[in-house]
């Protein structure tokens, strides 16, 4: 008997996998699917089903069609449903069609061999699976695209004649992360941020550019290791920091992100370099028994060197057609999931984002983006970010601890981290890189033209050293612009009361007018 005759699917239910449905509803596309093959996979962001209603639901997760939306509850009925509704999850298809096997596809594909969904099904199998089904090359059908450009970010694609589809997958099958089109990014691409960092820029002055650009570098490298919970010396900091002034100077590759890991780490005695050889996870350990309590299981070592390849791929192919914040975040975070190393990765993810933002030319020349610092302050929703496929990937890894207390992944987890939905994590790194640019480098920017401003101004009136100047600064910013009894009984008693008055005057018009010249 074939998988399909084998395979049942729903009628109407409340409950999908303990996903409370907003009202009772057949579930459609992946969600039967998933279903009636009885797939292990990561459950997508959103689930469709169709109740009874002429009306569309959009809750908690589900999205509720009409009767007249409803596919033939067949494989082909509801992957074709799926394509047409809710994009491609290139993991779910591939379990999906290591469950059906060959014979279900070459059927599908011979009853319309000129149907588009047909021809991109057949592509994605042969893609997928790396194995060629028992079918004739294509000779008619209009070329379509394997992703639909209207729902989910694609590449610029190559022609594929054997199909006659267009290959407009951003990556490789060893790795392939897919962002949806949503309102919210619809409003952040149109922003035009990268046009809108070198208006601001435009307008800096060259030096006060310089002295911008330097200490944004050096708060987003501070900020990195706080994300870490660390406080490294000065010089790590300092040197983590050029190191993101680098940024896009170098293509990604093996080699690269070892040097990346040597830099962030300093002493390396007690961490291994390189590619881990054994398990890895995010979380804590249970402090009487020190079992692995994960909140996150990293990709096995046997997929790690393949993974990273899929990455370099990624970066160097069609992802080069992306929106850049898009390709970053998808670069960045997809390595985060990974987490290839022993101790590192967190930075080096972050760094990932300069990279990508670089190499592309998004930023203004010289100029770093604070990304860490922004995200230091949404600490929630960086966690939530991460979490929203964490949660969704750590059921489905069977694992076992080992005797030094860590992780061993006992099935087959390698697609997980290929092929998972990151438009949680565009939206998010988009708010990120909005804020440093129409917030960080501005304010920035304004407050060394106003620090310039007080201090020609104080020197103007009375002889001081550069370093008593920065002091005298510090010492009034710090209280509002007057100078504390401690300040005028110590460092500076020796101003008189005229001269302490006309310097509280300075900072006062200097720092809370509106413009400064």
């Amino acid at each position: 008997m074939a998988m399909e005759e084998q395979a049942q699917f729903s009628g109407p239910v409340t409950i999908f996998q303990e996903r409370r449905l907003p009202e009772a509803a057949t579930p459609a596309g992946y969600a039967a699917l998933i279903d009636a093959y009885g797939l292990a996979v990561p459950l997508p962001r959103t689930l469709s089903a169709f109740g009874q209603r002429h009306r569309i639901v959009e809750q908690d997760g589900w999205r509720i069609l009409t009767p007249r939306h409803a596919p033939h509850a067949t494989l082909e009925g509801h992957l074709i449903f799926a394509l047409k509704y809710e994009g491609l999850d290139l993991a779910v298809l591939k379990r999906l069609f290591l469950a059906t096997g060959s014979a279900a596809i070459e059927s599908l594909v011979r009853e319309t061999p000129t149907g588009g969904y047909a021809r991109r099904i057949w592509f994605l199998y042969e893609w997928l699976t790396g194995t060629n089904l028992d079918l004739p090359d294509a000779t008619a059908g209009r070329y379509v695209s394997v992703v639909n450009p209207e729902l989910q970010f694609a590449g610029e694609g190559k022609i594929e004649p054997r199909y006659r589809v267009k290959n407009n997958l951003p990556g490789t099958p060893d790795f392939c992360p897919l962002v949806f089109r949503t309102e919210s990014l619809e409003r952040f691409t149109a922003l035009n941020l990268s046009e809108r960092a070198r208006a601001i820029v435009a307008d800096v002055p060259r030096d006060i550019l310089a002295r911008t650009a330097a200490f944004l570098l050096l708060k987003d490298s501070r900020s990195s290791y706080a994300i870490e919970g660390e406080r490294p010396p000065l010089d790590r900091v300092q040197r983590w920091g050029r190191a993101i002034g680098e940024a896009g100077r170098q293509s990604i590759d093996m080699d690269e992100l070892q040097r990346l890991q040597n830099i962030v780490i300093g002493d390396a005695r007690f961490v291994m370099l390189g590619l881990r050889n054994s398990g890895g996870f995010i979380g804590e350990h249970d402090r009487v028994t020190r079992m692995p309590l994960p909140a996150h299981i990293s990709a096995r070592s046997e997929d790690l060197l393949a993974l990273i390849e899929g990455m370099i791929a990624f970066d160097r192919g069609q992802a080069q057609n992306l929106d850049a914040v898009i390709a970053a975040a998808v670069l960045a975070f997809g390595f985060v999931y990974i987490h290839p190393f022993e101790d590192g990765n967190g930075r080096i993810h972050r760094y990932l984002i300069h990279h990508v933002l670089a190499e592309r030319g998004f930023n203004p020349p010289g100029v770093v983006f604070p990304v860490s610092a922004a995200i230091l302050e949404r600490m929630d929703d960086y966690r939530t970010v991460l979490e929203s496929y964490s949660d969704r990937l750590l059921p489905l890894i069977s694992w076992e601890p080992t005797e030094s207390f860590n992780v061993h992944v006992l099935n087959d987890t390698g697609d997980f981290y290929r092929f998972f939905d990151a438009t949680p994590h565009v939206e998010f790194l988009y708010a990120c890189v909005q804020k440093t640019i129409e917030e960080d480098l501005p304010q920035e920017a304004d407050f060394l033209r106003r620090y310039d401003a007080f201090g020609g101004e104080v020197e103007a009136y009375i002889d001081m050293p550069e370093r008593t100047l920065d002091l005298l600064f510090q010492f009034l910013h710090q209280n509002d612009g007057v100078f504390s009894k401690r300040a005028r009984e110590k460092e500076f008693s020796a101003l008189t009361d005229s001269e302490a008055m006309h310097i509280e005057s300075i900072f006062q018009k200097v720092f809370n007018t509106d413009e400064v010249k």
